[in-house]
């Protein structure tokens, strides 16, 4: 069995190996204070095609307190949307737009995870283990220093240079000496995570260590 991306939060979100962002059936029920048989049943009597239901929709189980196998789904984004939009009320309301916000971020945080991990695996491991729930800006802000210090621009700055999409790794454009900077930086920066919490000094010290060791 994979093991998830992101662990599931307090509203049953979470991100599976493939970086796909997914809402856990069991956990929307309790949440918007619905038997979660209800929600089975709702799921399995959507109006949608099944291509739909089998994108959206992905068939698992879980143990019920008295030890049982019990069927539940993981939604995609469009999955969870199509589903509650039959949900009224006020307070249903309130609950769409919390999920709908936890999708946007972490989504988004998905997308910085996923290329800091490419680009710099050492240093996105470090930070995951110092920040209970990091923020995207915890690994953009961290490529941005090593990419700036090795290179003078970000990898945004590469990529639009050579015409490339975002989240394209921009290694193949750099030269062996680039390479080897950034990745030497990484490993410097791994141990100033822990031992140098700010910023702007463990810039300082990532800039001085580059002109002594690796102009």
């Amino acid at each position: 069995m994979k093991k998830n991306l992101v662990a599931k939060n307090e509203l049953g979100m979470f991100a599976n190996s493939k970086g796909v962002v997914l809402a856990d059936s069991l956990k929307v029920a309790e949440i918007f204070n619905k038997n979660h048989k209800n929600v089975i049943r709702d799921i399995r009597e959507l109006d949608c095609s099944e291509e739909f239901r089998e994108l959206n929709f992905e068939p698992t189980e879980y143990m019920s307190v008295q030890g049982h196998k019990k069927p539940c789904y993981n939604m995609t984004r469009d999955g969870f949307v199509f589903l509650v939009m039959g949900y009224r009320g006020k307070k249903a309301a309130a609950f769409k737009e919390a999920y709908i916000k936890r999708f946007n971020e972490m989504e988004e945080f998905i997308k910085y995870l996923l290329e800091a991990r490419t680009e710099f695996p050492l240093l996105t491991e470090n930070i995951m283990l110092l920040h209970e729930k990091p923020k995207p800006y915890y690994f953009s802000n961290e490529a941005d220093l090593l990419n700036r210090i090795a290179l003078g621009k970000t990898a945004k700055q590469v990529r639009e240079e050579h015409g490339l999409k975002p989240g394209t790794s921009i290694r193949p454009y750099l030269t062996t000496k680039q390479i080897e900077a950034i990745d030497r930086l990484q490993r410097v920066d791994v141990g100033l995570l822990v031992s140098t919490p700010d910023f702007q000094e463990r810039k300082r010290y990532l800039e001085w260590y580059f002109m002594k060791k690796l102009q």
